[in-house]
């Protein structure tokens, strides 16, 4: 069963954010973009090259009126041991949320009950609250935040002109499609 479209839960979960721990809910993530990105671990492997690379596009995210929230099954309290200890870990300025329980994880549909961890999973969430892109991979292979910032920027396109939709590599500035019976087939 497909996860587009569907909105995201009532939640309340504990963050490590700009040196302090902050209450993160639902209501604090309508009305902008959202992108939740799940990782298995703290203290691991892949998942601190995915955050630094995230991090490292931040600012990008950020002025296209994107939120960027990590997510794993750790506690905040790791988090901010992993942001302390972590030359890497340490130039992250993004929430990074803890899901002790898996509720969010359980809810976006990326938790591996058997090792109590997530899955990779990346969500970009609208300004309603509803899933309109995702992507879940493998645990040995790591994510791109440069394709992560195009397809929030082509949602963002396509939710903002209806009658357009993004081609295949489509980037800011590039040619839409107006869909119609005059293209069926042309291309």
């Amino acid at each position: 069963m497909s996860l587009i479209g569907k909105e995201i839960v009532e939640f309340s979960a504990k963050a490590y954010y700009q040196n302090q721990f902050k209450d993160i809910e639902k209501l604090d993530t309508l009305g902008k973009w959202n992108v939740f990105f799940f990782y298995p671990a703290d203290f691991t492997f892949i998942c601190p090259t995915e955050l630094e690379d995230l991090a490292n596009k931040y600012p990008e995210f950020r002025s296209i009126g994107c939120e960027i929230y990590s997510v794993s099954c750790d506690t905040h309290f790791v988090h901010k041991a992993w942001h302390s200890a972590s030359p890497t870990i340490k130039k992250i300025e993004y929430p990074m949320l803890a899901d002790p329980t898996g509720y969010l994880a359980r809810s976006f549909d990326v938790y591996i009950e058997e090792d109590g961890m997530a899955e990779r999973g990346t969500f970009i969430v609208n300004p309603q609250g509803k899933i309109v892109a995702y992507e879940i991979l493998a645990g040995n292979i790591g994510r791109n935040s440069d394709e992560l910032l195009r397809r929030v920027q082509a949602l963002q396109y396509v939710y903002k002109h209806g009658d357009e939709v993004c081609p295949a590599k489509w980037e800011v500035g590039s040619k839409t499609l107006k869909p119609s019976l005059d293209l069926v087939g042309l291309l």
